[in-house]
């Protein structure tokens, strides 16, 4: 499944998620988001960099320059106090949301 074929919305929670244990590059997300979801979800670099700076503006990540683990320059995001707040928000409606879309396909009427 490619970044386009992420639903709305989705992207934004999995960016917040992967940086909130620390900062990460740009990269680096979207290696994180590959490993954890094994190999099922890809995000595209023309996907993912919009939406981190579209988080950033938002106030719910913050950027640093630094360097990667292999000596290349990079911006580095973290997750700020709002964007915290926002994960465990978005978090809560996303497990209420699944839970209802599973009841639904386990339905045993058709």
């Amino acid at each position: 499944m490619g970044g386009s074929d992420l639903f709305t919305g989705t992207l934004d929670i999995l960016v917040l998620q992967a940086v909130a244990p620390g900062p990460l590059h740009g990269y680096a997300i979207g290696q994180w988001i590959r490993r954890q979801s094994d190999e099922v979800l890809a995000v595209e670099e023309g996907a993912l960099y919009p939406a981190l700076h579209r988080l950033e503006r938002r106030g719910l990540v913050a950027s640093v320059w630094g360097r990667t683990e292999t000596g290349r320059r990079a911006r580095f995001y973290r997750l700020t106090a709002r964007g915290r707040q926002a994960l465990q928000e978005e978090t809560a409606r996303w497990k209420s949301f699944s839970a209802a879309v599973h009841a639904l396909l386990d339905a045993s009427e058709v």
